[in-house]
């Protein structure tokens, strides 16, 4: 998560990069737990994925964006091995 040093010398505002770190990692725990199931694309089977793993995969996964009749479609492509999961996952947190 890139915190090997904090940003300022005020406790306050380090403490508030931290709680925020804090967040951002317990969701892409969160997601990479809900991406472990039938169907993914991984040769061997998985008890669990890094963070780095989840950023790569999932987070920063390439697509298009379209804007029709006031409502967005995302196009994840076709070569994609990930979209299955990545549909999963969408669904999964959608109801939330």
């Amino acid at each position: 998560m890139d915190l090997e040093r904090f940003p300022s010398g005020k406790f306050d505002t380090n403490e508030l990069v931290l709680e925020l770190t804090m967040s951002a990692y317990n969701i892409l725990r969160m997601i990479g737990d809900e991406s472990i199931g039938p169907g993914h694309p991984m040769k061997h089977p998985v008890k669990r994925r890094r963070i780095g793993t989840v950023i790569k995969n999932l987070v920063m996964m390439a697509c298009h964006v379209t804007k029709h009749a006031r409502k967005f479609k995302i196009g994840l492509g076709g070569s994609n091995v990930w979209r299955k999961t990545f549909q999963k996952v969408c669904l999964s947190f959608s109801c939330l």
